[in-house]
């Protein structure tokens, strides 16, 4: 299954045969919470899911946005109608960043058919709503394990022998600056690469083979496996999103450089190169 769908592909959908329960997960790093931009108006029977709260467990020294807890993840899932037997499409207001979040979520629980709007809420071009919808129940129970998770001694691993990618901003993976996590840098032997060099200048995901030819330029194409972190989890996700759209399975590392440089006893590289 293709991991995106266009805005013009969500429209048929929503009239045929199988709609897709649709979820909102508008968020933004450092940004004004994403409910009352969905009260002012969000796609017609979209259910609202906060990344902070449902998304992801509290913070702590498993990173800023740790893995929520399963069972409750399976209890807000099922409150947005999320059914086994029906695909899912989520979305946010363009960044792509909490879809990708929503999206791997699902997949890693075992949802099978998971798709994430490309470019967003931006890319909609029907009318909205500012009704908030009441599906039923839905029946979907996590069952963790389908797509690959890192922790912080397996992303350490990877790091030496196979391909560890970096998704954060190049200035905050050099150590130049560093504006939210204890220590600027990167985790040894992690190449630099920048999510925002996945899109086009609308958010829109590039091509398939221009995606495949990014990651096999990085060492993709030789490595035994791939791995991502970011941040916190959430712009890492959006890494994975784009290596599964270039063909390339990739293990998210989901406490990312929040939970490596809580410890001080876990090395720090800095600079443009790996080591």
């Amino acid at each position: 299954m293709n991991p995106i769908i266009s805005a013009a592909e969500l429209v048929d959908e929503l009239t045929g045969a199988r709609p897709p329960v649709l979820l909102d997960v508008r968020w933004q790093l450092g940004g004004p919470p994403g409910r009352p931009a969905y009260d002012a108006g969000h796609i017609p029977g979209a259910v609202y899911v906060d990344l902070d709260t449902e998304l992801a467990g509290r913070p702590g020294a498993g990173g800023r946005h740790p893995l929520p807890d399963v069972t409750e993840f399976g209890a807000v899932m099922r409150r947005a109608g999320v059914r086994t037997g029906a695909p899912v499409v989520v979305y946010d207001g363009g960044q792509g960043w909490a879809a990708a979040r929503a999206w791997w979520l699902l997949r890693w629980a075992g949802h099978p058919e998971v798709r994430v709007l490309d470019g967003g809420l931006a890319a909609w071009r029907g009318e909205l709503s500012t009704e908030a919808p009441a599906p039923e129940p839905g029946d979907f129970t996590p069952e963790p394990g389908a797509l690959p998770l890192l922790d912080a001694d397996g992303a350490a691993a990877l790091a030496r022998t196979g391909l560890l990618l970096d998704a954060r901003a190049g200035e905050r993976y050099r150590g130049e600056v560093e504006p939210i996590d204890p220590v600027g840098g990167h985790i040894p032997g992690a190449a630099s690469a920048p999510t925002t060099e996945n899109v086009d200048e609308n958010g829109r995901f590039l091509p398939a083979e221009i995606l495949s030819a990014r990651f096999k330029a990085l060492g993709a194409g030789d490595a035994p496996e791939v791995g991502v972190y970011c941040g916190s989890g959430v712009s890492g996700a959006h890494e994975v999103l784009a290596l599964e759209i270039a063909g390339i399975r990739a293990a998210l590392y989901a406490g990312s450089w929040s939970e490596w440089s809580s410890d001080p006893a876990r090395p720090v590289a800095k600079g443009p190169a790996r080591g």
